[in-house]
């Protein structure tokens, strides 16, 4: 039995105890009228924190001042410390459930909570950037309802979901995701969406460049192979077998110049960041104006533009190789009688190294590819004007490392114009 049931019989007793002698040495009615009053004051005291009680539980708060008298203090004192820890388990509860929310805001990959339904229950703001949904608007929603493409709507339908789905956006050029859908908490579904645009486009470009590099040396060899057999075969005169070695020789030639190109690429992609050593910017312009003369043979005029002054920061054999690069491209598809201009410009806010000719121009919408490996706007042209298709790729990544941005302006049939700006971190002797 209880404290408090104990208590309150003890209370009537002693309030019995009082009745009985008033019953017997005053009167039996004033015995009775003791008792009941102190029967009814028990009653009021209880209905007192009874209804203070009531009121509360309408509307629970944490509050010290919250007291009982008699027995009813422990009772309130109970509610007080039970009220206090259930809220600080609450508090710490949504304080948990705010850092797990900010953690799947703070990942680089998109996450979707969907019900049993695939209704969106929750969606971090990746997967709204990915997806185009909106969490404010698109809670509740069918997933379906949003992102419409079949493919999706066949992975989620089918329920398979041993593998992730590849998913091409049409709206989005080239935006590729990848959705893995895993089930938790039995009617739940997590979905994890990954941005694979960039792994896309880099295992593409390894497809080509295998295909290109094939299909690039596939030429030459086929030639040599064909003259070998000829050669084997075939009695020829003097005069065709010089011809034919000659042949041979020249795609010989052009075999080891991709190769070549291909080993100053990769050496380049791997090599460390390049050393800060000072590469004589007036000394590199005059190589590279004898390197054109002597690639021109006369066939153009060269021009150099340069006031001397400001030099260079970085690996001179990269420079020398990108910048050379560039020369030799004006003269080769500048038509006899042109001019390529080589230009060195220097400042304390950056300085800007530049090949103008007035050759046959490029097409705008084959600017943005140029840097591609094996890329020719003409194929036919390129290869007789002796190009492997790697120069402006070997460019590109020689810049990149020296923090250069290439610069690209032509116009069909009046030339074009490449610039190799530095910013003035890379400038010295100013």
């Amino acid at each position: 039995m209880s404290a408090q049931i104990i208590r309150a019989i003890l209370l009537a007793l002693l309030t019995a105890c009082i009745a009985l002698p008033v019953g017997v040495f005053v009167a039996q009615w004033a015995g009775w009228t003791v008792f009941c009053c102190g029967l009814a004051l028990q009653m009021a005291f209880h209905f007192r924190n009874f209804a203070r009680l009531d009121r509360w539980s309408k509307s629970p708060v944490v509050d010290s001042s919250l007291e009982g008298e008699g027995a009813w203090d422990g009772i309130f004192g109970r509610l007080y410390r039970h009220e206090k820890d259930l809220r600080q388990q609450i508090a710490d509860r949504d304080a948990e459930i705010v850092r797990i929310i900010a953690a799947i805001q703070a990942l680089n990959d998109g996450v979707v909570l969907l019900d049993l339904g695939n209704q969106i229950v929750f969606c971090n703001t990746m997967a709204e950037t990915q997806l185009g949904i909106a969490l404010r608007t698109d809670k509740g929603q069918p997933i379906v309802n949003l992102v419409r493409q079949p493919e999706f709507i066949s992975y989620l339908g089918q329920e398979d979901f041993t593998r992730p789905l590849i998913l091409r956006f049409d709206r989005k050029e080239d935006h590729v995701l990848s959705i893995l859908v895993i089930p938790y908490a039995g009617n739940r579904r997590l979905m994890q969406v990954k941005d694979v645009t960039q792994t896309d486009r880099l295992d593409r470009m390894r497809r080509d460049f295998v295909a290109n590099v094939s299909h690039e040396l596939r030429t030459p060899l086929t030639v040599l192979s064909g003259f070998l057999e000829t050669l084997q075969e075939i009695e020829v005169d003097p005069s065709t077998q010089e011809h034919y070695l000659a042949l041979m020789t020249e795609q010989a030639k052009r075999m080891e110049s991709i190769v070549q190109d291909l080993l100053t690429l990769s050496s380049i992609e791997s090599a460390p960041p390049p050393t800060n050593d000072v590469v004589d910017m007036a000394s590199l312009i005059d190589k590279l104006r004898r390197d054109a003369e002597a690639l021109s043979a006369g066939r153009h005029t060269i021009v150099v533009e340069s006031d001397g002054l400001g030099d260079v920061r970085g690996n001179e054999p990269e420079l020398v190789s990108a910048f050379g690069n560039l020369v030799a491209n004006a003269v080769r598809y500048t038509p006899t009688g042109g001019t390529v201009r080589i230009i060195w410009k220097a400042s304390p806010s950056g300085a800007e190294f530049a090949v103008e000719d007035t050759g046959i121009g490029i097409d705008a919408k084959h600017i943005p590819r140029l840097t591609e490996r094996f890329y020719r706007v003409d194929r036919g042209r390129s290869r007789d004007a002796g190009g492997t298709g790697l120069g402006l790729a070997i460019v590109k990544h020689s810049l990149n490392r020296h923090q250069a941005q290439l610069e690209v302006k032509s116009s069909l049939g009046k030339g074009s114009r490449f610039a190799a700006l530095f910013p003035a971190s890379r400038v010295t002797g100013l």
